[in-house]
């Protein structure tokens, strides 16, 4: 009999948390919670304690760590950024998945490679900001790094069996977003409940706006880079609306290999939780019939202009890519709470990496310095 796996699941209450969960739920032979961290929700939170009993929980304040402990006698509790780290090298986790918002996920992520534990990885800003570090580092360590973002599993599970076979480009597909065809003038109007109508996926907040702006896919982009030693040159993106193929190779016979299925994100989670081996999933189908037809479309380069930033950080090199996820980060929170238009991401971004000028960001002290400075130095500029 296989053992249980004992997964460490940082981000346990949001989206990616809650269908790892369901997936640990209907896979009780296979699969363990073994830790859950949480930020807000602390309901929730409280009814995943009650019903995994995990070795260790993290929350965002101490006070609400000490709360929990009263109720919870048999559970280890921490807090913060040291509680994440923590819980990232518990050396009881057989793998951690790391679903974290924002640039949070990167210490945590290092934590678990310095603990020589596999990555399950949905934190995006983690390789944005320190990919050359991370990769190179969970290569030192033999650790594997397990895409769970549906296009770098799409890729992922289309390169598989290739390992003798170069390929050509890889071939991101994006959504569109919810504005997709529209012009600069009608995205002036755009308000926060607008941009958070994603027409395919259910997410969090600050992944839906970089949707809605493309920039998400600017850091799939940087991200697809570092997972898979590919060269800005063979990234390709282009708009499927359906979201049904989630992403592509290309090979150098010119064969393409995708990996298709209905928007859920419990397939690669799935897969990178069963990594090589695949698990029965009682999830819908895809009826190709009834789907009728998929398109494509190229981006709107012009009119989302941070597809090109993403790119052009890539080139530059030298902290470009950590500075430009750091800035996305606090533009994208002053939307949110309504300080700026939703033009402004865009519109500052652009104006922000015009003037960058490449700094060392090597280690992981220097990307955490530069991602402070950036943070610090945004903030300045917009008054609001």
């Amino acid at each position: 009999m296989t053992a249980i796996k004992r997964i460490g699941i940082l981000g346990s209450t949001g989206s990616i948390g809650t269908q790892a969960l369901d997936i640990i739920r209907k896979n009780p032979d296979r699969y363990r919670a073994n830790v859950l961290s949480c930020a807000r929700n602390l309901s929730l939170l409280e009814e995943q304690i009650r019903e995994f009993e995990p070795e260790l929980v993290v929350t965002k304040e101490e006070k609400d760590a000490m709360g929990l402990s009263r109720r919870y006698p048999k559970t280890d509790f921490a807090f913060g950024e040291e509680g994440l780290k923590e819980a990232a090298a518990l050396g009881s986790n057989d793998l951690v998945l790391n679903s974290l918002v924002g640039m949070q996920g990167l210490v945590p992520t290092c934590a678990a490679i310095d603990a020589g534990t596999d990555v399950a990885l949905a934190n995006k800003e983690t390789l944005v900001a320190g990919g050359d570090l991370v990769m190179s580092t969970a290569a030192e360590k033999g650790v594997k790094i397990l895409p769970v973002d549906s296009e770098h599993s799409a890729v992922f599970q289309s390169l598989q069996g290739n390992d003798m076979n170069p390929y050509r480009k890889i071939i991101l597909t994006a959504s569109g977003g919810p504005f997709r065809g529209w012009t600069r003038k009608q995205l002036e109007q755009v308000r926060v409940a607008d941009a958070l109508k994603h027409p395919n996926w259910s997410m969090g907040n600050k992944i839906t706006i970089d949707s809605a702006t493309l920039m998400n896919k600017g850091l799939e982009v940087i991200e697809a880079h570092h997972l898979f030693d590919a060269p800005p040159e063979k990234i390709d993106v282009v708009v499927h609306p359906q979201s049904i193929i989630h992403s592509m190779v290309e090979y150098e016979d010119r064969a393409v290999m995708a990996q298709l299925g209905l928007p859920d994100m419990r397939v690669p989670i799935a897969y990178a939780f069963a990594y090589p081996e695949r698990v029965p999933m009682e999830e819908e189908s895809l009826d190709l019939a009834k789907l009728g037809q998929l398109t494509f479309e190229e981006p709107d380069r012009e009119v989302f202009r941070t597809l090109d930033l993403a790119y052009g950080a890539l080139k530059t090199g030298g902290g470009a890519c950590c500075t430009l996820n750091a800035a996305n980060e606090v533009l994208v929170g002053l939307f949110l709470q309504e300080k700026i238009g939703f033009t402004d991401i865009q519109d500052r971004l652009v104006d922000w990496m015009m003037n960058f000028s490449p700094v060392k960001a090597d280690t992981l002290e220097d990307i955490l310095a530069l991602d402070r400075e950036t943070r610090a130095r945004v903030l300045e500029t917009v008054k609001v």
